[in-house]
């Protein structure tokens, strides 16, 4: 199992998206075109973020390392795809596909954990705000957000370098338009269920931890909100949970749709359409949005940066 042979190197072919039909055509710019809004909607936060001395707080260091996150997880996978859709060619290298594997797994691994880490941030703002300099330092902030990048990748690299280890047999084709987890383990020769089980149990793990988390920190939240008796309070508690509360509820409902349905449920299809619209494309749109449109302290960055250019 731990032995690299050549015909474990080989290229794959991924079968992609789209086809060459006017309908997909279509869908495919109607694609590019989010894929360039999601760029650009996240390196404008990081941007402001770095620009706007106001915006040097721990909350939104962590929103731009989430921003980060979603700039990196839209180049893993659709810059490739697009290629290969323009090209005409359908195959990815050995070690492509394994780079390919290892970044979104930890890509999607650190934003569970930011998002969960995020949500404690909310917590100590609303129920503990006397305490918030000394809990949520700048220190405790980057450590929050090494602690997501590190743990993931540790995780993703450990299971990248199991699951690439095993032969590939048959056609080598990858029914997916990027190296997917579930994608690439059909074409594993032999028996390798234990494996299969043990991974299952590590993304359940991963999901369910931070959705407790959070789920923990937002009834802390809600328990402190019931008990404030200014209507302003509880408006201001509100508007800082929203934007936070919409980016959980989006991104863990996509990693649940895309990856804990019962495999009876799950058509190639659907996980592809799944997988571009809800983890690889629209959330990392959205989130960025979320932020700018529904947060007064970026919007105001935003025009500050947009009134100095026009000044210069």
């Amino acid at each position: 199992m731990w032995r690299w042979n050549q015909t474990s190197l080989g290229d794959f072919i991924l079968q992609g998206l789209f086809d060459d039909s006017f309908n997909h055509h279509c869908l495919f710019l109607f694609t590019m075109l989010v894929f360039l809004t999601s760029v650009s909607g996240n390196s404008l936060t990081i941007l402001l973020i770095c620009y706007d001395s106001r915006l040097h707080t721990p909350m939104y260091f962590l929103l731009s390392q989430l921003s980060l996150m979603d700039l990196m997880h839209v180049f893993t996978t659709v810059p490739k795809m697009a290629t290969n859709y323009l090209s005409g060619k359908k195959s990815i290298s050995f070690v492509g596909c394994a780079t390919q594997h290892f970044l979104y797994l930890s890509l999607g691994g650190a934003e569970c954990v930011l998002l969960a880490l995020m949500s404690y941030d909310r917590y100590v703002a609303i129920c503990r705000p006397l305490h918030y300099t000394v809990l949520m330092s700048r220190r405790v902030g980057v450590m929050m957000a090494v602690m997501s990048w590190l743990g993931a990748s540790v995780n993703s690299l450990i299971h990248t370098a199991i699951l690439m280890s095993y032969g590939f047999c048959g056609s080598r084709v990858i029914h997916h338009f990027y190296c997917e987890y579930p994608a690439v383990v059909k074409l594993v020769c032999g028996d390798i269920t234990a494996y299969e089980n043990i991974a299952y149990i590590s993304g359940v793990t991963l999901l369910l931890l931070p959705i407790i988390l959070v789920s923990t920190s937002y009834g802390f939240i809600l328990h402190s909100v019931i008990q404030m008796r200014s209507v302003g309070s509880k408006k201001n508690a509100f508007a800082t949970c929203s934007s936070h509360l919409m980016v959980v509820s989006l991104w863990f409902g996509a990693c649940i749709f895309s990856y804990m349905r019962p495999r009876s449920q799950r058509t190639p299809l659907q996980d592809k359409v799944g997988s571009v619209f809800l983890q690889h494309i629209v959330t990392p749109t959205l989130n960025p949005l979320i932020y700018t449109l529904r947060n007064k302290d970026v919007a105001k960055a935003l025009k500050k940066l947009l009134r100095r250019d026009l000044l210069t």
